[in-house]
């Protein structure tokens, strides 16, 4: 057997395969299974955006090569919208399309950090974020976030924690895997921060389509002269239009970033997948209501989480506590003191048909915590969920 890079072997291996199965052990005598591992989009596309990628690959063109950062309908189309939510001005160069949101973070790091040197990524994290930096020979250092505080991350508690080797601070809002949504001041004063240190702000906005009812925009950092300097943001296709198959993101930056992105891309991809992106260049604009409609959809899915959780608690059944729940997910504390994490998810998902992730996917401190993703799941889904939680 070959040698094997010891940065990849001294990771541990993706959590959701374990989970799967957790689920095919579930005999299924409480009911259906209820998916609730993933981030998964819980209903179908919009059928004229499958029709256009169809149509699109039914093209000898579209088999062909593209542009290394994307065409160029694609990158118009998602700049302006860009431009328009968050009240900026970005341009189709200030753009580049990813295969996903991953590939756009692992992008980011490869290109803008060095070996040896750190970044902080605020706790609990997204184990893929933690693991590329890992692979690279990059610190992710921890930025810890409590439930008293909703898991927002706190600017002054960041700055004590940047030093020499520091060149990015990772902010994921609304957040995986809490749900958390930080407020547009706290975006901005991490930002005043990255620029006053010299560092560059990393907003993970993938699920930035799911901000809870009444919040237009997450921040308004695109409309701050020479945002270009420290700022990158990322996003995904995936769940907004839900094709998280198509495998399609998006990085924002300055012309200079850009470039150097293109740089690593061609090594990457080459190229983004091109029927995809002439299905999404049209539904940017085009299915905008559509889009909207899915948020009311999620936003009504939460609703449900949050009653489980409340006739938990009224039932005394357990001492099951939903300390953070937005975009897709639930995070929640479990009663079961000193048992490790992934136990109770694994009896979770074996005895009772709910498969969910354990806190200890996402850094260290989490052993008391679940990440339960509930957009998979309908509403009638979501209302099994308290007899089968607090029956554990």
């Amino acid at each position: 057997m070959p040698g094997i890079n010891p940065l990849v072997a001294g990771i541990e291996a993706p959590p959701i395969p374990e989970a799967h199965g957790w689920a095919a052990r579930y005999d299924g005598g409480l009911g259906p299974l209820l998916d609730m591992c993933q981030a998964v989009p819980g209903y179908a596309p919009h059928g004229e955006l499958l029709a256009r990628v169809s149509a699109a690959a039914l093209e000898p063109g579209g088999a062909r090569y593209g542009l290394i950062d994307g065409d160029l309908a694609l990158r118009e189309a998602y700049a302006a919208e860009v431009s328009a939510v968050y009240g900026g001005e970005v341009a189709a160069d200030q753009v580049a399309i990813t295969a996903g949101c991953n590939q756009a973070f692992f992008l980011a790091m490869l290109t803008l950090v060095e070996r040896g040197d750190n970044v902080l990524l605020p706790v609990p994290w997204f184990w893929n974020h933690q693991q590329s930096c890992e692979m690279l020979g990059i610190e992710a250092r921890p930025l810890p976030c409590s439930a008293d505080a909703g898991f927002v991350p706190d600017v002054e508690v960041a700055a004590g924690l940047i030093d020499a080797r520091t060149r990015a601070v990772v902010l994921v809002s609304p957040n995986n895997p809490t749900g958390a949504v930080y407020p547009p001041e706290v975006i901005a004063a991490f930002h005043a921060l990255c620029v006053a240190r010299g560092v560059t702000l990393i907003m993970d906005e993938t699920y930035r389509d799911f901000l809870p009812e009444g919040q237009a925009r997450a921040h308004s950092l695109f409309s701050a002269p020479g945002w270009e300097g420290h700022l990158v943001q990322l996003y995904s296709f995936s769940k907004a239009y839900c094709v998280p198959g198509f495998r399609m993101g998006a990085v924002v930056a300055g012309r200079g970033v850009v470039r150097e992105f293109v740089k690593a891309l061609d090594c990457l991809h080459i190229c983004p997948q091109r029927p995809a992106q002439a299905g999404l260049a049209w539904a940017i604009p085009a299915l905008t209501a559509w889009r909207a409609g899915n948020r009311a959809v999620i936003n009504a899915r939460a609703a449900a989480v949050r009653g489980t959780f409340q006739t938990l608690q009224d039932c005394r059944l357990q001492d099951w506590r939903l300390e953070s729940l937005g975009s897709y997910f639930a995070y929640v504390r479990h009663p079961f003191a000193g048992e490790r994490a992934a136990a109770v998810a694994e009896r979770l998902a074996v005895e009772r048909g709910v498969v969910g992730l354990p806190g200890s996917a996402f850094g260290p401190g989490q052993e008391g915590h679940l990440r339960l993703a509930f957009a998979n799941l309908g509403v009638e889904g979501i209302a099994g969920l308290a007899a089968r939680v607090g029956g554990l």
